[in-house]
């Protein structure tokens, strides 16, 4: 296929037919397209757009480009999935998981690598030892009939053609175009055989797309989209300005994720895991409304089946549990760790997370290249946040570092994430808004 043409219409603002759109993906499937012109034309995307039609066309070639699983019609468990637009220390989908599962919903959750400022959900399981983020279909359906749920990544026969088209978008600077995202969140979910989807569109000073108006147009346009073609699709607007919980990292994200599955972590992580799956549990018809679902989700929560059914989830996938354990047990797997004191005393006025995320990907806990190696020890955690008191002198944040220049680096930069002010800062919510297709 000569991909020009279509670089060229799409460059001057040209609509393109949904049968040039499905014979791109099926040659860049087959490798037959170089990845400078598929960049070339993401890029032409990101300036000019997608119609609805376009956009549409282009999702369920990518949807189609591999297998799309199937689950046993008999089984009453609905087969849902969420999905972030990724953040600074956004490790929802890790407790998640297991506490859908628990709650009585099967969880296919097909997650990716780092895209943006910092490492995706499978950059922190790769932290975990052993663990095998990598699964057949056949193998991936029959772990979540028995466990209740997996968190893996996209194989070679799932949803193919949007696994080279999200790296080349991260290292392009192509992340923030509202339909790309859409086409890429939805063909890996529509090929998920869902019922049901959660998704948590961020906005803010660390999200892919900052302002809230197109985050809105986001969660619009993927609501619409997934009614068409058939599944529930509900979208959270939350708040990215300031990082989710107290850690950014990968095996430090593991850390906290664990701790929330066991009664404790961060407040907001907390709140918003709960959130996710009270949505879910009313957009299935499981709950008549979302105060009962709440209940009824914190109550499975505090009852220590999550936590049970994380490990078995992780044993399935090959993870050593004994070793996890050990490197859990540990204050910091680093090689440096330093901390970053506060200069005077008031409230936390501000704790910018694009800042916070760039220090972590510079550490080398994300990618600044496509074949960037993730270093899974580093990062920052005991992060405060807007609206906690803080004296002079305490501790605002510590980093973890491979190296005692990389730290300092970092704690330079860290200091100006940070606003101190006399009086409270007034806080919005972190959930801004719910939209329904």
């Amino acid at each position: 296929m000569n991909l020009l043409p279509l670089i060229e219409a799409k460059r001057d603002g040209r609509a393109l037919a949904p049968e040039d759109l499905r014979d791109m993906i099926v040659a860049w499937t087959a490798r037959e397209l170089p990845d400078y012109q598929m960049a070339a034309f993401l890029m032409a995307v990101y300036f000019q757009g997608l119609n609805p039609a376009e956009t549409a066309a282009l999702t369920l070639a990518m949807r189609d480009s591999g297998d799309v699983l199937s689950f046993p019609k008999d089984d009453p468990r609905p087969v849902v999935d969420k999905h972030s637009t990724g953040g600074v220390g956004d490790k929802v989908s890790l407790p998640l998981a297991p506490l859908l599962a628990c709650l009585g919903f099967r969880v296919p959750m097909i997650s990716g690598r780092g895209l943006g400022i910092t490492g995706g959900t499978l950059d922190k399981l790769d932290a975990i030892p052993g663990y095998r983020s990598l699964l057949e279909p056949e193998r991936l359906v029959e772990l979540v009939q028995r466990v209740g749920c997996v968190i893996c990544g996209q194989t070679e026969r799932l949803a193919p053609a949007d696994r080279g088209m999200y790296a080349l978008r991260d290292v392009t600077g192509a992340v923030p175009s509202i339909p790309l995202i859409t086409a890429s969140i939805l063909s890996k979910k529509l090929a998920e055989g869902l019922q049901a989807l959660l998704l948590d569109v961020k906005f803010g000073s660390a999200a892919s797309i900052p302002e809230m108006p197109r985050s809105q147009e986001l969660a619009a346009a993927m609501t619409a989209l997934g009614r068409e073609c058939g599944i529930s699709v509900r979208a959270l607007l939350t708040d990215m300005d300031t990082p989710l919980g107290r850690s950014a990292g990968n095996l430090i994200e593991v850390k906290e994720s664990v701790e929330c599955l066991d009664g404790g972590g961060p407040e907001d992580l907390r709140s918003l895991t709960i959130e996710c799956a009270a949505h879910l549990m009313l957009q299935t018809g499981r709950s008549h409304s979302l105060d009962a679902a709440r209940a009824e989700a914190l109550l499975c929560l505090a009852s220590g089946a999550p936590r049970r059914k994380w490990d078995e989830m992780l044993v399935a996938q090959g993870a050593r549990l004994d070793e996890l354990d050990a490197l859990l047990a540990r204050d910091s797997t680093a090689a440096v760790v330093r901390e970053l004191s506060a200069g005077a005393s008031g409230y936390i006025a501000r704790c910018d997370a694009r800042i916070v995320g760039e220090i972590v990907r510079d550490l080398g806990g994300g990618r600044q290249t496509k074949d960037a190696v993730i270093v899974p020890s580093v990062g920052v955690d005991r992060l405060m946040k807007p609206g906690e008191p803080v004296a002079a002198g305490s501790v605002l944040a510590r980093v973890h570092a491979a190296n005692e220049a990389g730290a300092e680096r970092a704690l330079r930069r860290l200091s100006s994430a940070y606003a101190i002010t006399d009086a409270p800062p007034s806080l919005a919510p972190l959930v801004r808004e719910v939209v329904c297709a």
